[in-house]
Order: structure tokens, then sequence, then C-alpha cells
């Protein structure tokens, strides 16, 4: 606009390309340095936290919801036999984790995962699928997600300590109570015949698989 005012009004055009000149360079520089400012804060302790947090907050979130989706579709099926109490118990906890991580989202400004519709059919579909083929493979399908999320909690807390505990107490404390949370389920799970289960290490090896496939791509979309 105003090398089209200073041509309206007869200035030199040796005026329009000097200032045609400076403009390039200024241009330039605005976006080069809008650029080192973000690479800047990227390397922030600031950013890397609030990445981690963000990450962590996500796939538990999302973990949490699959293993409420997993405990519903074997109450479903097994809730009036004699593991009928002691899966409404677990599933009960896990209620209260996946509250739990509800109320941390929005307080930590943390994006949930897009891809929540698909966990919660697919927790749905393990849970039942599972338990029609008889409590045991419920259990084992118990032992194998319980295993799968207690080690990647471990990770979890690992990774918070080495950042700063201090800062991420918070976090630090719910991951303790839902890794100990977990491991109990796991321990259930064994103790209610789960190793009976028809094809046992195949069925429980699947479910492991496919539970860090689901963290991979939770931890990502």
């Amino acid at each position: 606009m105003l090398l089209q005012v200073l041509h309206y009004y007869g200035y030199p055009s040796e005026w329009s390309r000097h200032l045609k000149m400076a403009a390039i360079p200024t241009a330039t520089f605005c976006v080069l340095r809008r650029g080192l400012a973000t690479r800047a804060f990227q390397e922030t302790s600031t950013y890397r936290r609030r990445s981690l947090q963000d990450r962590i907050l996500r796939v538990d979130h999302a973990g949490e919801l699959g293993a409420d989706r997993i405990y519903a579709g074997q109450m479903a099926v097994l809730g009036k036999t004699s593991v009928g109490p002691v899966i409404q118990e677990m599933w009960d906890q896990e209620k209260g984790h996946l509250k739990k991580f509800e109320e941390l989202l929005p307080k930590y400004r943390a994006r949930p995962s897009m891809l929540l519709p698909f966990w919660n059919i697919a927790g749905y579909a393990l849970g039942a699928g599972t338990a029609l083929l008889g409590k045991e493979s419920a259990m084992a399908c118990t032992v194998a997600v319980e295993e799968v999320i207690a080690n990647h909690y471990n990770s979890q807390i690992r990774e918070l300590v080495a950042d700063d505990p201090e800062a991420n107490k918070e976090l630090l404390d719910v991951l303790k109570t839902f890794r100990d949370d977990e491991q109990h389920h796991h321990d259930t799970g064994m103790a209610h015949d789960a190793p009976k289960a028809p094809f046992y290490k195949y069925l429980k090896e699947t479910i492991k698989v496919g539970c860090l496939g689901a963290i991979w791509l939770a931890e990502r979309l």
C-alpha cells in the first residue's frame, strides 16, 4: 500500500525499488524470528513438561476408558455368575480411574485421544468376547491387559521422576495409586484361574500385543 501511495503522488521510482528491497529482508526476519522463538520455547523445560503431561494424560485416559468398557463387556456376560462380584469390584475401581483422568484432562489442558469412540467399542468387544469363552478366558484377558497397563504406568512414573518429581507430584501420586490397583487386578485374575483358560499363553500374548498397539496409537492420535 505504501508503495502504491508513493507512486500515485509521483515520488521517484527509485524510492519504490529501495522499499521493495528493504521489505524482503524485513519479512524474512519476521518469519525467522517467529520460527526461532517457537524452537527456543520447544527447548525449554516448561514445554517438554507440558508435552510429557499431555501425552501421559491422553493415553491414560484412553486406556482407562478401554478398561472400563472391557469390564462392562465382561459384566454383561458373567455378571450373574460366581465371578460377577469380583469383576464388579475391579470395574468400580476402573470407573474411579476414568473419572479422575476426566478431571485432570481440562486441568492440564491436555487433548483427549481422537480414537475414543474406537476404544469404547473395541474395549467392550474384547471384554464380552473373552467372557463368552468362559470365566477363565475373561480372567486371562484381565491378566494380559493389567500387566501391560501396570508396566506402562511404571514407565510413565520413571519419565515424570526424571523430568521433575516436585513439579509432577500430583500425576506421580495418581499413577502410583492406579499402578497398584492394576497390579491388584492382575493378581486377582491369576487367583481366579486365568492360566486355565484355553490356549492361555496365546490368548494372553495376543491381547498384550493389541494393548501395546493401542497405547502407541493413543499417544499420537
